[in-house]
């Protein structure tokens, strides 16, 4: 069957609700808009009357037959897999849902140790029996990226049991990795393989673009729509591509972790993210790139960081600096935020800058802000650093103890300075990007307490209850 890539089939069908001025006698409570505060509608008044519910010809994300179902018919022919599904909670819907579709409590699933907070909930859910690879530290870039092949392939030589393996593609800042390796032997030893690609909704472009873990030949794929195309916050595409995982199991899951009152205009901004995908052509991707290369140039110019090199695999739409001189990225960032500029995240010496699809077009100011910025930076004092290459020191990890067991334990708190050695009773992550620095239920090492601090001392935002006056650990 041939599909028309320019419909819009959801978004077109509230646009013809709105027009016919229909009477509401339904929930939701503004009432199309009529009840709503007099100072706050002007700010609403275009989305309002989107928002509606499951009326006859709306659909129904749970079971769609009609225009929900023809938006996602449409998405599934333009990413080239079996099904895709809508999802208004974000790619932390999709990676809860792949995970408990997947495997039952206490069964192995291999996980890439250096993944999204949704990721290790979803195995809490499951009740599954996590088996960690680390990723590697690249120096290059002073950070962790990826696991290497071989760690994957010696965890699933040791583990040939597990239902599953876990894969975060490409990594925050863009940087991807052999995937297509790992995917062909872990389907060679006859196991799924599960990516959160919540980063690379537009690689489905192309080139220049990294390749897709869908193209891959990965069973499921979770993409965020927000973070990269144009669709509004917390929604998200899953894409099936396989018969090893049912696509009524992932359904089942669905249904129960999404909400039964799904908001309309985020389910049309998916269906419109990805017209506006399929329809991009090359000379606007060109100009894209154009950008891109401007803005690298610009942020270039400074001595006193460098930006990380691009390599060829890598998305072109990110840029991230490393500092020089021992300040850390919080410190950095809130620079450019004076200046009304605001980077996407930051780590203890990186700041990362995300580009849109769509040139940029504000050049003069950024680089009249540079210019103050670098001032001020040329009047701040060298800084300690960190060490981070001792973070993950063995290729395969497990936790200490079980969820099950965890479920059974009394905890208490402690001083984190006094931690060490302690398993920790809950994750501490800095967020963004979200990737716990400590696991629960992992042993608390002297690498983590020291970054923890050096974090925390220059304002990085750690989510944690409250880390200042003690973590949880189990007795």
């Amino acid at each position: 069957m041939k599909y028309d890539q320019q419909t819009m089939p959801l978004f077109e069908k509230l646009k013809q609700f709105r027009t016919s001025e229909p009477i509401s006698f339904h929930v939701p409570g503004h009432k199309n808009g009529t009840v709503w505060p007099g100072n706050a509608l002007s700010f609403y008044n275009s989305i309002l009357p989107f928002d509606v519910t499951e009326l006859t010809g709306m659909d129904d994300l749970h079971a769609p037959h009609s225009v929900i179902g023809e938006a996602e018919l449409l998405a599934a022919d333009f990413f080239n897999v079996d099904h895709t599904f809508f999802m208004i909670g974000g790619s932390t819907i999709g990676n809860l849902a792949m995970i408990l579709a997947t495997c039952q409590p206490g069964e192995k699933i291999i996980v890439q140790r250096n993944c999204h907070k949704s990721v290790l909930n979803g195995l809490e859910l499951s009740g599954a029996k996590p088996i960690f690879i680390a990723p590697e530290y690249e120096s290059r870039m002073d950070r962790y990226t990826a696991p290497s092949f071989q760690t994957l392939a010696y965890a699933l030589d040791a583990h040939p049991d597990a239902k599953a393996v876990i894969l975060t593609y490409p990594d925050y800042f863009g940087k991807t990795f052999s995937i297509k390796q790992m995917v062909k032997y872990a389907h060679e030893c006859n196991t799924p393989v599960l990516v959160d690609e919540a980063h690379g909704v537009h690689f489905s472009l192309g080139t220049p673009f990294p390749t897709s873990a869908i193209e891959h030949g990965a069973d499921v794929v979770v993409q965020s729509a927000h973070k990269m195309a144009p669709a509004m916050t917390m929604t998200a595409y899953l894409h099936l591509n396989s018969t090893r995982i049912p696509a009524t199991r992932i359904a089942h899951f669905l249904q129960m972790l999404q909400s039964s009152s799904p908001s309309y205009p985020l389910m049309a901004s998916l269906d419109i993210a990805r017209s506006f995908l399929a329809n991009m052509n090359p000379e606007q991707v060109d100009e894209v790139l154009t950008s891109t290369k401007q803005f690298r140039q610009l942020m270039q110019e400074s001595d006193l960081w460098r930006v990380i090199p691009m390599e060829e695999n890598d998305d072109p739409l990110k840029l991230t600096i490393h500092i020089n001189q021992g300040l850390s990225g919080e410190d950095v960032a809130k620079m450019f935020e004076q200046e009304g500029i605001y980077p996407e995240l930051t780590t203890h010496n990186q700041v990362l800058f995300i580009h849109g699809l769509a040139p940029f077009k504000q050049f003069s100011k950024v680089k009249q802000a540079l210019k103050r910025i670098n001032e001020r930076l040329k009047m701040e004092p060298n800084h300690a650093t960190i060490d981070i290459t001792k973070l993950f020191t063995k290729p395969i990890q497990e936790l200490v103890f079980s969820y099950q067991e965890m479920q059974q334990r009394k905890t208490k708190q402690v001083k984190l300075n006094n931690a060490k050695g302690h398993v920790a009773a809950e994750a501490i992550i800095p967020y963004p990007p979200g990737i716990p620095i400590v696991l629960k239920g992992e042993r608390i090492t002297a690498i983590h307490i020291e970054l923890l601090e050096h974090l925390l001392g220059h304002g990085v935002q750690v989510q944690h209850r409250n880390i200042n006056n003690g973590i949880s650990v189990f007795q």
